[in-house]
């Protein structure tokens, strides 16, 4: 009797500590945007900062950066700008999905920690069996959240480690779900630079072009997932 109330106390208290937590980025994510926190995302001094930062410790330790930002709920598509105009496009990209996927295994594993085995114990029928059916689609179902964010990164994180989602299915899912976007801000932004360098009538249509064929892209991908989950 003592240890199943120890451990029901346990896991209480681990189910409190992930509420704080999911709080907490709440918090943080709304504070990047909305309070005095905003003006530290200054993009100049943050692709500066970054770009010493690859320069000094080498792209691991960008890399490292970029996801303890993420874990910390800073905006994904502001650090992926970042990341491209302070590296390039093609290094930029790949230092966003690397940097991505390890904050995304940073809030996974706080999530699992603290809430799977709680959210299980206290969680009953229905949301086990949620969480269950949300598992057996792990990869589509994260798909879809990252081409049409419901949540800032590292919420969505949080929560599918205290869900029965794997590891696998949530690293699957993001390297997928976010490719097409990244890969569409670095021709959209190689585009811009290359205007900018060299302007002309030409060149912007082509800037102009390729915000064009972004936006169709993502609305067919959108279409494409929603009917996928309706099926």
């Amino acid at each position: 009797m003592s240890m199943a109330h120890d451990r029901q106390k346990r896991l209480r208290l681990r189910l409190l500590w992930l509420l704080a937590a999911l709080v907490v980025l709440i918090g943080l994510a709304a504070a990047w945007s909305w309070s005095p926190l905003r003006t530290w995302l200054d993009m100049d001094l943050m692709v500066a900062s970054l770009r010493r930062v690859g320069q000094s410790f080498g792209f691991v330790a960008a890399v490292t950066i970029f996801a303890l930002a993420v874990a910390a709920a800073v905006p994904l598509i502001f650090l992926t700008l970042v990341c491209i105009v302070a590296f390039g496009p093609w290094i930029g990209a790949a230092c966003t999905l690397l940097g991505a996927l390890v904050g995304a295994c940073l809030s996974y594993g706080l999530g699992k920690y603290l809430g799977r085995e709680a959210l299980e114990h206290f969680g009953g029928a229905r949301v086990n069996a949620l969480s269950q059916q949300l598992a057996r689609r792990g990869v589509l179902a994260v798909i879809a959240v990252r081409l049409v964010p419901v949540a800032p990164f590292a919420i969505v994180n949080m929560i599918a480690g205290a869900s029965h989602i794997r590891l696998r299915d949530l690293l699957l899912g993001t390297a997928v779900g976010m490719t097409p976007g990244t890969v569409a801000m670095m021709i959209f932004m190689e585009q811009i630079m290359v205007a900018l360098k060299q302007p002309s009538a030409g060149r912007i249509w082509m800037v102009a072009l390729t915000l064009l064929l972004i936006v169709l892209g993502v609305w067919g991908l959108r279409r494409w997932m929603r009917h996928s989950r309706a099926q």
